[in-house]
């Protein structure tokens, strides 16, 4: 994924269907986009929106069957890990130490989620990150 390619909110909706689906067809991808936001663009949107991420790389398509095949091209962690750098370098001037403080005025983190962070705080190498 290349610094100007970072998924808009819509593209990352149709990335999350691919990265727990695996490969889906336009049709797959509008059913669960539809399912889980409660509300659902049009089919041909859904299909020009895949269109442009192909164009940017994001996702690439099997044109060996009558129906097309998207498959994302960017791994979910890496992905993850572009969106909070930019976010933390746009937002909080490159400072880890406000973008946790403010995440976590917002949510309180879980015994586990405490757990880990001490545990990189210490210098630990933090489990693999969740494939969620």
């Amino acid at each position: 994924m290349t610094t100007e390619a970072i998924p808009t909110e819509a593209e990352l909706a149709i990335l999350a269907v691919l990265w727990k689906r695996g490969p889906s067809t336009v049709r797959d991808v509008h059913e669960a986009l539809g399912r889980e936001d409660g509300k659902s663009a049009g089919y041909t949107t859904t299909l020009k929106q895949l269109q442009v991420m192909t164009a940017k790389e994001l996702v690439t398509r099997d044109e060996s069957s009558r129906s097309h095949v998207y498959a994302a091209n960017v791994a979910e962690a890496r992905t993850k890990r572009q969106l909070v750098k930019d976010l933390l370098e746009r937002v909080f001037g490159g400072s880890s130490a406000a973008l946790a403080l403010q995440a976590l005025s917002l949510k309180p983190a879980s015994k586990d989620e405490l757990e880990e962070l001490r545990k990189l705080l210490d210098g630990d190498k933090p489990r693999k990150e969740d494939k969620r």
